[in-house]
């Protein structure tokens, strides 16, 4: 399920993956980790790239989805992370084709920027629906210049929690940080919402 503007995630999966998984699920996800649900629940990984988080859920204890549009992304993580554990899947937002809920938390991590603003009114809804009751969705928000050949958007936290409002996901946490891989011109914002 290659999407428009993701070719540049194609081409470098190798380099881009060496990238992700120099740097610790614990550090990207520090304010997210008190968030996390019980050991055992069901988690939902969405553009999961190289599959650092996803391993790292499961190393929790969660049984995890992993969605990963990019075909040679998705190998490589399948590659690094065989767990058992991990349930690899071929797509991506706005609809999630191919993925049923419930899951106690859905996390997307540098993946909204990807989506036009019609696509994020379509993928709220659909997140709304994938997320059990009392469940949690988190999203990171990447702010700075799109690398060449990425398809982005601006996006900003106050848009976001207004769109999630909509969908009845109630933000619990808000933060923000500079860039963990090193980006001067990138930051950051965290949202923690609940249903």
């Amino acid at each position: 399920m290659e999407l428009v503007g993701q070719e540049e995630y194609r081409v470098r999966a190798g380099e881009l993956a060496r990238a992700y998984e120099g740097v610790r699920f614990e550090d990207v996800h520090r304010d997210v980790v008190a968030f996390l649900p019980g050991a055992g629940a069901r988690v939902l990984d969405v553009g999961a790239g190289s599959g650092r988080d996803a391993a790292a859920l499961a190393g929790r204890g969660y049984r995890v989805v992993a969605v990963e549009p990019t075909d040679a992304l998705r190998e490589v993580a399948r590659r690094l992370h065989p767990e058992p554990a991990i349930e690899w899947v071929d797509s991506a937002l706005p609809g999630v084709d191919g993925v049923s809920g419930p899951f106690a938390l859905v996390l997307l991590s540098a993946v909204w920027m990807h989506l036009d603003p019609a696509e994020r009114g379509v993928g709220m809804a659909r997140l709304r629906e994938l997320v059990e009751p009392a469940g949690r969705v988190v999203i990171t928000l990447r702010h700075g210049p799109p690398p060449a050949g990425r398809r982005m958007f601006e996006v900003s936290g106050d848009e976001t929690v207004a769109l999630a409002a909509e969908h009845g996901l109630v933000p619990v946490h808000r933060g923000s940080h500079p860039d963990r891989m090193g980006r001067a011109e990138v930051s950051w914002t965290v949202l923690v919402f609940e249903r």
